[in-house]
Protein backbone atom coordinates (compact mmCIF):
# COMPACT_ATOMS: atom_id res chain seq x y z
CA UNK A 1 0.00 0.00 0.00
CA UNK A 2 1.44 2.94 -0.72
CA UNK A 3 -0.45 6.07 0.56
CA UNK A 4 0.63 8.63 2.65
CA UNK A 5 -1.38 9.76 6.04
CA UNK A 6 -1.23 13.30 7.13
CA UNK A 7 -0.07 13.28 10.59
CA UNK A 8 -1.53 10.53 13.00
CA UNK A 9 -0.96 13.54 15.93
CA UNK A 10 -4.41 15.07 14.21
CA UNK A 11 -6.64 12.64 15.25
CA UNK A 12 -5.70 13.29 18.94
CA UNK A 13 -7.74 16.49 18.54
CA UNK A 14 -10.74 14.35 17.99
CA UNK A 15 -13.18 14.42 20.71
CA UNK A 16 -15.83 11.31 19.50
CA UNK A 17 -14.97 7.96 17.12
CA UNK A 18 -17.35 6.74 15.75
CA UNK A 19 -16.54 2.96 14.67
CA UNK A 20 -18.11 1.03 11.71
CA UNK A 21 -18.43 -2.92 13.24
CA UNK A 22 -18.20 -5.53 10.60
CA UNK A 23 -15.11 -5.75 8.86
CA UNK A 24 -13.69 -3.07 11.04
CA UNK A 25 -13.81 -4.20 14.68
CA UNK A 26 -14.47 -7.61 13.54
CA UNK A 27 -15.56 -10.24 11.07
CA UNK A 28 -18.68 -12.16 12.08
CA UNK A 29 -17.76 -13.62 15.47
CA UNK A 30 -14.46 -12.89 15.77
CA UNK A 31 -13.14 -9.66 17.58
CA UNK A 32 -9.84 -8.05 15.94
CA UNK A 33 -7.72 -8.25 19.09
CA UNK A 34 -6.01 -4.85 18.46
CA UNK A 35 -9.48 -3.18 17.62
CA UNK A 36 -10.11 -3.83 21.35
CA UNK A 37 -7.18 -2.87 22.32
CA UNK A 38 -7.15 0.76 20.15
CA UNK A 39 -10.67 1.42 21.79
CA UNK A 40 -9.55 0.41 25.50
CA UNK A 41 -6.50 3.29 24.66
CA UNK A 42 -8.96 5.97 23.45
CA UNK A 43 -11.15 5.22 26.43
CA UNK A 44 -7.85 5.64 28.96
CA UNK A 45 -7.00 9.24 26.87
CA UNK A 46 -10.89 10.55 27.65
CA UNK A 47 -12.05 9.74 24.08
CA UNK A 48 -15.63 8.83 23.68
CA UNK A 49 -16.56 6.14 21.81
CA UNK A 50 -19.70 4.92 19.38
CA UNK A 51 -20.37 2.10 17.80
CA UNK A 52 -22.99 2.39 14.26
CA UNK A 53 -23.19 0.08 11.84
CA UNK A 54 -25.10 0.07 9.06
CA UNK A 55 -26.45 -3.63 9.54
CA UNK A 56 -30.45 -3.18 10.90
CA UNK A 57 -30.74 -7.23 10.81
CA UNK A 58 -30.07 -6.83 14.50
CA UNK A 59 -31.34 -4.44 17.17
CA UNK A 60 -28.74 -2.51 19.18
CA UNK A 61 -29.47 -5.23 22.70
CA UNK A 62 -28.17 -7.96 20.42
CA UNK A 63 -25.36 -5.27 19.43
CA UNK A 64 -24.86 -4.71 23.01
CA UNK A 65 -24.58 -8.23 23.71
CA UNK A 66 -22.12 -9.27 20.85
CA UNK A 67 -19.54 -6.49 21.48
CA UNK A 68 -19.42 -7.31 25.03
CA UNK A 69 -19.17 -10.67 24.10
CA UNK A 70 -16.27 -9.98 21.86
CA UNK A 71 -14.34 -8.05 24.74
CA UNK A 72 -15.46 -4.58 23.28
CA UNK A 73 -16.92 -3.86 26.84
CA UNK A 74 -19.70 -1.02 25.49
CA UNK A 75 -22.13 0.81 27.41
CA UNK A 76 -25.62 1.00 25.80
CA UNK A 77 -25.60 4.34 24.85
CA UNK A 78 -22.63 3.71 22.83
CA UNK A 79 -24.83 1.68 19.67
CA UNK A 80 -26.56 2.99 17.17
CA UNK A 81 -27.68 0.71 14.10
CA UNK A 82 -28.79 2.43 10.82
CA UNK A 83 -32.41 1.12 12.00
CA UNK A 84 -32.47 3.75 14.67
CA UNK A 85 -31.78 6.31 12.16
CA UNK A 86 -34.59 4.89 9.77
CA UNK A 87 -37.23 4.70 12.97
CA UNK A 88 -36.51 7.87 14.31
CA UNK A 89 -37.20 9.57 10.75
CA UNK A 90 -40.26 8.36 10.48
CA UNK A 91 -41.54 8.73 13.67
CA UNK A 92 -40.70 12.62 13.16
CA UNK A 93 -41.34 13.37 9.71
CA UNK A 94 -43.67 10.38 8.66
CA UNK A 95 -45.96 9.82 11.89
CA UNK A 96 -49.19 7.69 11.81
CA UNK A 97 -48.14 5.89 8.19
CA UNK A 98 -48.98 2.43 7.31
CA UNK A 99 -45.94 0.58 7.28
CA UNK A 100 -44.62 -2.80 4.91
CA UNK A 101 -41.52 -3.60 6.35
CA UNK A 102 -38.89 -6.20 4.57
CA UNK A 103 -36.33 -6.81 7.49
CA UNK A 104 -35.70 -9.14 10.23
CA UNK A 105 -37.78 -10.51 13.27
CA UNK A 106 -35.17 -8.65 15.38
CA UNK A 107 -35.80 -5.18 13.26
CA UNK A 108 -40.09 -5.85 12.94
CA UNK A 109 -39.40 -6.27 17.07
CA UNK A 110 -37.53 -3.15 17.14
CA UNK A 111 -40.12 -1.12 14.92
CA UNK A 112 -43.00 -2.48 16.71
CA UNK A 113 -41.46 -1.37 20.23
CA UNK A 114 -41.22 2.20 18.59
CA UNK A 115 -44.77 2.64 18.17
CA UNK A 116 -44.70 2.05 14.47
CA UNK A 117 -47.49 0.09 12.82
CA UNK A 118 -46.60 -2.77 10.73
CA UNK A 119 -48.51 -4.23 7.70
CA UNK A 120 -49.05 -8.25 7.16
CA UNK A 121 -48.78 -7.81 3.47
CA UNK A 122 -52.04 -8.85 3.32
CA UNK A 123 -53.50 -5.33 2.96
CA UNK A 124 -54.33 -3.68 -0.32
CA UNK A 125 -52.09 -0.82 0.12
CA UNK A 126 -49.13 0.73 2.15
CA UNK A 127 -47.73 4.62 3.08
CA UNK A 128 -44.21 3.55 3.22
CA UNK A 129 -42.19 0.04 1.99
CA UNK A 130 -39.16 0.05 4.05
CA UNK A 131 -36.77 -2.76 2.68
CA UNK A 132 -33.20 -3.42 4.66
CA UNK A 133 -31.10 -6.40 5.59
CA UNK A 134 -32.90 -9.49 5.70
CA UNK A 135 -31.54 -12.96 6.09
CA UNK A 136 -35.12 -14.46 6.02
CA UNK A 137 -35.89 -13.14 2.88
CA UNK A 138 -38.61 -14.71 0.84
CA UNK A 139 -40.22 -13.86 -2.67
CA UNK A 140 -43.35 -13.28 -0.81
CA UNK A 141 -42.06 -10.30 0.74
CA UNK A 142 -40.53 -8.85 -2.29
CA UNK A 143 -43.50 -9.52 -4.10
CA UNK A 144 -45.73 -7.61 -1.44
CA UNK A 145 -43.32 -5.10 -1.20
CA UNK A 146 -42.96 -3.99 -5.13
CA UNK A 147 -46.97 -4.24 -5.24
CA UNK A 148 -46.69 -1.21 -2.90
CA UNK A 149 -44.55 0.43 -3.99
CA UNK A 150 -46.52 0.30 -7.72
CA UNK A 151 -49.69 1.11 -5.90
CA UNK A 152 -48.05 4.53 -4.94
CA UNK A 153 -45.97 3.59 -1.49
CA UNK A 154 -42.85 5.82 -0.92
CA UNK A 155 -40.03 3.55 -0.59
CA UNK A 156 -37.56 3.88 2.15
CA UNK A 157 -34.20 1.74 2.80
CA UNK A 158 -32.39 0.95 5.84
CA UNK A 159 -29.09 1.26 4.52
CA UNK A 160 -26.98 0.82 1.13
CA UNK A 161 -24.70 -1.45 1.34
CA UNK A 162 -24.01 -4.15 -1.11
CA UNK A 163 -22.62 -7.03 0.71
CA UNK A 164 -22.26 -7.57 4.17
CA UNK A 165 -18.48 -9.25 4.83
CA UNK A 166 -18.20 -12.33 7.74
CA UNK A 167 -15.81 -14.51 7.95
CA UNK A 168 -16.47 -16.92 5.34
CA UNK A 169 -17.04 -13.83 2.52
CA UNK A 170 -19.39 -11.73 1.66
CA UNK A 171 -23.32 -12.34 2.11
CA UNK A 172 -26.02 -9.76 -0.10
CA UNK A 173 -26.76 -7.07 2.29
CA UNK A 174 -29.54 -4.18 2.17
CA UNK A 175 -28.31 -2.42 -1.54
CA UNK A 176 -28.88 -5.73 -3.13
CA UNK A 177 -32.22 -6.33 -1.69
CA UNK A 178 -33.42 -2.54 -2.55
CA UNK A 179 -31.53 -3.10 -6.35
CA UNK A 180 -34.07 -6.26 -6.73
CA UNK A 181 -36.82 -3.80 -5.79
CA UNK A 182 -35.79 -0.75 -8.24
CA UNK A 183 -35.40 -3.03 -11.19
CA UNK A 184 -38.90 -4.49 -10.50
CA UNK A 185 -40.37 -1.04 -9.97
CA UNK A 186 -38.31 1.41 -11.39
CA UNK A 187 -38.06 3.23 -8.05
CA UNK A 188 -35.26 4.38 -5.76
CA UNK A 189 -35.48 3.99 -2.17
CA UNK A 190 -34.47 7.09 -0.03
CA UNK A 191 -31.71 5.43 1.88
CA UNK A 192 -30.59 6.15 5.51
CA UNK A 193 -27.57 4.75 7.78
CA UNK A 194 -23.94 5.86 6.16
CA UNK A 195 -23.41 8.17 4.19
CA UNK A 196 -26.47 10.12 4.67
CA UNK A 197 -26.90 13.41 6.42
CA UNK A 198 -29.40 12.32 8.59
CA UNK A 199 -27.25 9.70 10.29
CA UNK A 200 -24.50 12.73 11.39
CA UNK A 201 -27.16 14.74 12.58
CA UNK A 202 -28.19 11.90 15.01
CA UNK A 203 -25.06 11.23 16.06
CA UNK A 204 -24.66 14.82 16.44
CA UNK A 205 -27.76 15.10 18.50
CA UNK A 206 -27.36 12.09 20.75
CA UNK A 207 -23.44 12.56 21.48
CA UNK A 208 -23.88 16.82 22.26
CA UNK A 209 -20.52 16.29 19.84
CA UNK A 210 -20.15 18.52 16.83
CA UNK A 211 -19.13 17.63 13.15
CA UNK A 212 -15.57 18.82 13.93
CA UNK A 213 -14.84 17.02 16.95
CA UNK A 214 -15.76 13.31 15.58
CA UNK A 215 -13.92 10.91 13.28
CA UNK A 216 -15.46 7.79 11.11
CA UNK A 217 -13.71 4.78 11.06
CA UNK A 218 -14.65 1.70 8.55
CA UNK A 219 -13.37 -0.37 5.57
CA UNK A 220 -16.27 0.71 3.25
CA UNK A 221 -15.54 3.48 0.61
CA UNK A 222 -19.18 4.60 -0.29
CA UNK A 223 -20.87 4.57 3.14
CA UNK A 224 -17.92 4.80 5.98
CA UNK A 225 -15.50 7.47 4.42
CA UNK A 226 -18.44 9.05 1.98
CA UNK A 227 -20.11 9.77 4.99
CA UNK A 228 -17.02 11.92 6.17
CA UNK A 229 -16.45 13.65 2.84
CA UNK A 230 -19.93 14.15 2.01
CA UNK A 231 -20.67 15.95 5.68
CA UNK A 232 -17.54 17.66 6.97
CA UNK A 233 -16.22 14.65 9.30
CA UNK A 234 -12.22 13.44 9.42
CA UNK A 235 -12.53 9.96 7.95
CA UNK A 236 -10.37 6.98 7.94
CA UNK A 237 -10.41 3.89 6.14
CA UNK A 238 -9.21 0.40 7.19
CA UNK A 239 -8.21 -2.24 4.48
CA UNK A 240 -9.14 -5.48 7.06
CA UNK A 241 -13.07 -5.86 5.34
CA UNK A 242 -14.71 -4.57 2.18
CA UNK A 243 -12.17 -2.40 0.27
CA UNK A 244 -9.09 -3.20 -1.20
CA UNK A 245 -6.31 -1.39 -2.01
CA UNK A 246 -6.43 -1.13 -5.68
CA UNK A 247 -10.14 0.42 -5.17
CA UNK A 248 -8.38 3.66 -3.93
CA UNK A 249 -7.13 4.39 -7.23
CA UNK A 250 -10.46 5.02 -8.65
CA UNK A 251 -12.32 6.26 -5.34
CA UNK A 252 -14.22 9.03 -6.35
CA UNK A 253 -13.33 12.51 -4.27
CA UNK A 254 -16.58 12.18 -2.06
CA UNK A 255 -15.12 8.55 -1.97
CA UNK A 256 -11.71 9.38 -0.55
CA UNK A 257 -10.37 8.37 2.89
CA UNK A 258 -8.42 11.06 4.84
CA UNK A 259 -7.05 8.36 6.56
CA UNK A 260 -5.49 4.70 5.32
CA UNK A 261 -4.18 1.86 7.28
CA UNK A 262 -4.14 -1.63 6.82
CA UNK A 263 -5.81 -2.34 9.95
CA UNK A 264 -6.90 -0.04 13.48
CA UNK A 265 -3.70 -1.63 14.75
CA UNK A 266 -1.79 0.48 12.72
CA UNK A 267 -3.60 3.83 13.91
CA UNK A 268 -3.21 2.27 17.42
CA UNK A 269 0.57 2.24 16.90
CA UNK A 270 0.44 5.61 15.64
CA UNK A 271 -1.42 6.88 17.89
CA UNK A 272 -0.14 5.20 21.08
CA UNK A 273 3.22 3.73 20.31
CA UNK A 274 2.47 0.58 21.10
CA UNK A 275 4.83 -1.15 18.98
Amino acid sequence: MNVKNPPASFLKSKKLFVFDMDGTIYLGNRPFSFAIRLIEHLRASGKAILFFTNNASHSPKVYLEKLTRLGFAPTKDEILTSGDVTIEYIKRHLPGRSVYLVGTRELEEQFLESGISLLSGKEDRADLVVTSFDTSLTYEKLNHACRYIRGGARYLSTHPDFNCPTEDGFIPDSGAISAFVTASTGVTPTYFGKPYAQTVDMICEVTGFAKEDMCFLGDRLYTDIAIGKQNGVTSILVLSGETQPADLASAPANQTPDFVFPSLDELDCQLFATK
